[in-house]
């Protein structure tokens, strides 16, 4: 295997422990700025779950996509 491709892989796998903190932060955030657009209390624990489920389902396509190729 050459060093650029084992470089390459490492940097994938380095991305993939982004992915799900990412959208869980995304999802936080929109909720709580919805929050206080409307001045409402449920938007933020509403999207830290879509953002959670967004995490898990990138995270799962990812290492599905890298199970794929081998």
């Amino acid at each position: 295997m050459p060093k650029d491709d084992s470089m390459r892989q490492v940097g994938k796998y380095l991305g993939i422990g982004f992915i799900l903190p990412t959208c869980v932060f995304v999802g936080w955030l929109i909720g709580y700025l919805l929050d206080r657009a409307f001045h409402k209390r449920f938007l933020t624990l509403i999207f830290l779950l879509f953002g959670i489920a967004a995490g898990f389902i990138s995270l799962i396509r990812e290492l599905n996509q890298d199970n794929d190729t081998k």
